[in-house]
């Protein structure tokens, strides 16, 4: 059973099929050319909060055909104590698939391994492939103008911002490398990666192309992409003040892109907080293409779950 768990789930030939069809359903969205998900029931569990994550996947359940289940994890007996195998067994005796937005990865391997369904991570504390894949097919369709070729990846540089020992500068570092990009994370010393990251190339077998500095300068110069996260994620609130502070010489400004390239641009994952990790000017500027970012979510992820479905019958 084939599962998506973490960028590499997919071979690079795999994951540029993904979005090629992603193209093709949001030139025709409204043509109804895929109806893989039929009669197939897809929970959506989550057990945290959520806007783009959630949207997206219960109308692409919708869309391919299918009845998507909302769970929220606290209206369920895991939040009782029920355990994720018991849980994954039942689930797996009900759905066609499970979509989960949790904490530990752990959880989502031991979903796909007990309920015996496709399981695709919607995002954990160390992974946001769904994003990843988002955000390389928007970067393809931004510089293609008018076409779609994955090769347009090869030789990008993309800058991350921030807190780079993330789960959004993991899985972007992943999926740049799988298609010849490169990504530089930039941050505080003290949040740079750690050998999580190189362990997650290691058991890829796939050649990391990421390199880490604590100079935003250094980072923006000839950069295609200034990306950033913001600076205090779910989980992390007991540390805002000290974050905020440590992080403050990362914003993504106007500064830093007359160092990036000339047709640079900037993305964000959001929520954005406008006046932390990004100025309001380059969050509302023509460069900013965050909603399109946002709203390929939507056809990316329609495009996983259509493969997905095809690879498992």
């Amino acid at each position: 059973m084939r599962s998506f768990l973490k960028d590499t789930d997919f071979s690079p030939s795999e994951a540029a099929e993904v979005f090629s069809l992603a193209y093709r359903l949001k030139k025709q969205r409204n043509a109804g050319i895929l109806n893989v998900l039929r009669g197939g029931s897809w929970g959506l569990l989550f057990f945290k909060k959520s806007t783009r994550t959630r949207l997206s996947f219960e109308v692409g359940v919708h869309e391919l055909g299918g009845h998507p289940v909302m769970m929220n994890a606290n209206d369920l007996q895991i939040s009782r104590g029920e355990t994720v195998e018991d849980t994954a067994k039942i689930m797996g005796r009900f759905l066609h698939g499970i979509i989960i937005r949790t904490f530990k990865q752990e959880d989502v391997e031991d979903f796909a391994k007990y309920s015996g369904l496709p399981v695709i991570n919607a995002l954990t504390d160390l992974l946001h492939p769904c994003q990843t894949y988002t955000d390389m097919f928007t970067i393809c369709e931004h510089f293609g103008k008018g076409s779609f070729d994955c090769d347009i990846l090869k030789g990008k540089r993309i800058a991350f911002f921030g807190d780079t020992a993330c789960n959004m500068a993991y899985s972007l570092s992943l999926s740049a490398a799988m298609f010849g990009a490169e990504v530089v994370l930039c941050g505080p010393g003290e949040f740079r990666p750690s050998k999580e990251l190189d362990a997650l190339f290691k058991s890829a077998k796939l050649k990391p192309t990421w390199s880490f500095t604590d100079d935003p300068s250094a980072a923006a110069k000839g950069s295609d992409v200034l990306y950033t996260d913001v600076w205090v994620s779910m989980g992390k609130e007991d540390e805002k003040e000290e974050r905020l502070k440590r992080m403050a010489p990362y914003q993504v400004n106007e500064k830093l892109f007359k160092l990036a390239k000339k047709d640079s641009i900037f993305m964000h994952c959001l929520p954005a907080h406008a006046g932390e990790e990004v100025s309001p000017e380059v969050l509302g500027s023509p460069r900013s293409i965050v909603f399109d970012e946002a709203e390929n979510r939507l056809h990316v992820q329609k495009a996983i779950m259509a493969t997905l479905a095809e690879m498992n019958r």
